[in-house]
C-alpha cells in the first residue's frame, strides 16, 4: 500500500486491493503497517481508534462478505475512554477470521527510535510498546505476528519457532535507507533460520518523518526462496501459495530446530 493521512482513501485503497487478492482466490490476506494512517507524527494520535472500532468494522465487513482471513498489519490502538490524546495509543496488529470476527490483537514490541539522515523518527514519543508476543492459529496453522522493527530482534522469532509457528507475519514501514541495505537479508534470514514461511507487505511511497519507505513487499519460503515480490513504488497484490507439505519436509531433512541447545 501506499498508505497517506487521508484515513479514508486509505481504508478505500484497501477494500479496493482486499477485492483483488479475493478474486485471486487468496485465503489470508495481510495488509502493511499503519494501513489506515501515515503521516504527520504530531497528529497521529488524533486518528488512533478503538479496537473494536471504525477502522477493524470496516475489514471486518469485507472478511465476511468474501469469506476470508485478513491480518491488519497494524493501526493506531487508542485505549482509553474517551480518546484521552494524553495517552499515547499502541501499534497493533488486528487478526479477523473469515466470519469477520476479531480473533487475536499483537501490540509491537520494539519501537524504532532512530535518525536517518538528519530526520528523526522516535516512535516511543508517539506510541507505547506492547509488552508480549502473540502466536494465533489460522485454520490450524500457527502463526506468530511481529511489526516492521522487530525485525531485528531474532529471539522474537525463536520463541515463536519454539512454539511450532509454521508461519511469520511481517507487516513493515520499513524505511527506504535501512531497507536497501538490511530489508531482504533479514527477512530471508527469519525464514531460513526457522524453517517458516515469511509474509512481509510493506508500505511504498514516503512515510513517518517525511523519509520514503522501500515497497518490495515478500513472501518468502523456509528454504528462504522468495516465492513472490512486490514493486518499490506504488500499490499491488502479490500472492504465494503456503505448501504446508514443503514445509515438513525441510523440517524433516534439515532438522536444525531440534538440535538447539539454548
Amino acid at each position: 500500500m501506499t498508505s497517506s493521512q487521508n484515513k479514508e482513501k486509505n481504508l478505500k485503497q484497501a477494500e479496493r486491493l482486499i477485492k483483488i487478492a479475493c478474486k485471486g482466490n487468496a485465503t489470508f490476506i495481510v495488509l502493511p503497517e499503519v494501513f489506515n494512517f501515515r503521516g504527520n507524527l504530531n497528529k497521529a494520535a488524533l486518528f488512533a481508534e478503538p479496537i473494536p472500532g471504525y477502522s477493524t468494522k470496516c475489514i471486518s465487513l469485507l472478511a465476511k462478505k468474501y469469506k476470508v482471513w485478513i491480518l491488519i498489519g497494524s493501526l493506531l490502538e487508542n485505549v482509553e475512554a474517551g480518546r484521552d490524546l494524553s495517552q499515547k495509543p499502541f501499534n497493533t496488529s488486528v487478526l479477523i477470521n473469515s466470519n469477520g470476527k476479531i480473533i487475536a490483537k499483537y501490540r509491537k514490541l520494539h519501537l524504532f527510535d532512530i535518525n536517518l539522515k538528519g530526520k528523526e523518527i522516535l516512535e516511543s514519543n508517539r506510541n507505547r510498546a506492547g509488552k508480549s508476543p502473540k502466536l494465533v492459529s489460522i485454520k490450524n496453522i500457527k502463526v506468530g505476528l511481529s511489526i516492521c522493527y522487530d525485525l531485528r530482534f531474532p529471539e522474537l522469532y525463536r520463541f515463536y519457532s519454539k512454539k511450532g509457528a509454521q508461519i511469520i507475519c511481517i507487516p513493515s514501514s520499513f524505511t527506504k535507507p535501512t531497507g536497501e541495505a538490511h530489508w531482504h537479508t533479514l527477512i530471508k534470514a527469519r525464514a531460513i533460520e526457522n524453517l517458516s514461511y515469511v509474509i512481509a507487505p510493506n508500505q511504498a511511497g514516503i512515510g513517518s518523518g517525511s523519509i520514503k519507505t522501500y515497497g518490495h513487499s515478500l513472501v518468502v519460503d523456509p528454504w528462504g526462496k522468495i516465492l513472490a515480490e512486490g514493486p518499490a513504488n506504488g500499490e499491488a497484490v502479490i500472492y504465494a501459495n503456503i505448501d504446508l507439505e514443503y514445509l515438513k519436509k525441510i523440517r524433516r531433512n534439515l532438522p536444525v530446530l531440534e538440535h538447539r541447545k539454548l
